[in-house]
């Protein structure tokens, strides 16, 4: 069986996508994984990806918002 731990819920105000981070643990063990779920109306999109994937893209994800005019450091959780 598969465990699945929620992680965050997001929604994207200008397409209104609905974008849920989930953990994902086997009973059979192995590493954890991070599911992304994208739904645009009734479209899904979901995907594992390992830590050190998922590490990579949050790194990417930071750097491109902290280079847009007026993203500063706000709610990074860095301060």
């Amino acid at each position: 069986m598969t465990r699945l731990t929620p992680i965050a819920k997001l929604r994207v105000p200008l397409g209104g996508q609905d974008i849920e981070l989930q953990q994902v643990d086997h009973d059979a063990g192995g590493m954890s994984l991070l599911r992304t779920r994208i739904r645009e109306k009734s479209r899904f999109t979901v995907f594992d990806v390992d830590p050190l994937t998922a590490r990579a893209w949050g790194e990417a994800l930071l750097a491109w918002a902290r280079a847009q005019p007026g993203a500063g450091d706000a709610g990074d959780g860095d301060a």
